[in-house]
């Protein structure tokens, strides 16, 4: 049977590589393992992998210095995975461009579930559809290009689509929860925290007058004209 996918497991504890794999394997997935980020880079810089797990606490590189590098050369979605649940250390990973991000201790289930679901957001075919002009900002869907002012501007993955997600349907109101949903493709109560610093990227890279509005106590719209 053909893999799913090809995964990276980055943790310096051989155990936790190794629980990993073995779910990872039995959900159809090929994994190889590295462990610490030299060892990582050197891997992705090989080419072939899909996805990266990523553990922060590394020796000799640390998670946030190899997701770094990471963007540098190659564009695949990271999972970081860690120790640590303080909430600057999720925001500083998911700004750095981590695609997801799970504590530890976690569920190899669950695991295996965000997995599935951003290389099922990652690799799917962009529609073809018109392009979306609000101001001087216009996002094309079909090529994933946002410009401003006829100037490209860079983007994540997950900025792209949260951006392309309201724009489609704007007025609408979407709770945080129905984004995680549509964009990250998973209901987590954890990652609602996770919609507002992507909101916060796009404001800064696109400006204020861009529209995407906070409905208090539920969530964002995209109001054109503002």
């Amino acid at each position: 049977m053909a893999s799913r996918g090809h995964i990276l497991v980055v943790d310096d504890e051989r155990a936790i590589r190794r629980l990993l794999r073995m779910y990872l394997t039995d959900a159809g997935y090929t994994v190889t393992e590295a462990a610490d980020g030299s060892e990582a880079l050197d891997q992705v810089r090989r080419g072939g992998i899909d996805l990266v797990l990523l553990d922060l606490m590394l020796p000799e590189v640390d998670g946030f210095e190899v997701t770094r590098r990471l963007r540098e050369i190659a564009s695949i979605p990271v999972i970081m995975v860690t120790a640590r649940s303080e909430e600057a250390h999720r925001v500083t990973g998911l700004e750095l461009g981590a695609d997801d991000y799970v504590t530890k201790p976690f569920s190899p289930i669950e695991v295996v579930a965000r997995v599935k679901a951003v290389l099922r957001r990652t690799t799917g075919e962009p529609e073809a559809q018109r392009v979306l002009s609000f101001g001087d900002i216009e996002i094309e869907p079909a090529s994933r290009q946002v410009t401003k002012d006829g100037a490209e501007v860079e983007l994540t993955r997950l900025e792209f689509d949260l951006l392309a997600e309201l724009a489609a349907h704007p007025r609408v109101v979407y709770t945080r929860e129905r984004l995680l949903e549509k964009v990250w493709g998973y209901q987590s109560p954890v990652g609602a925290k996770t919609v507002d610093v992507h909101v916060a990227n796009l404001r800064r890279k696109l400006g204020d007058d861009l529209g995407i509005v906070a409905v208090r106590g539920v969530g964002y719209k995209l109001e054109p004209g503002r």
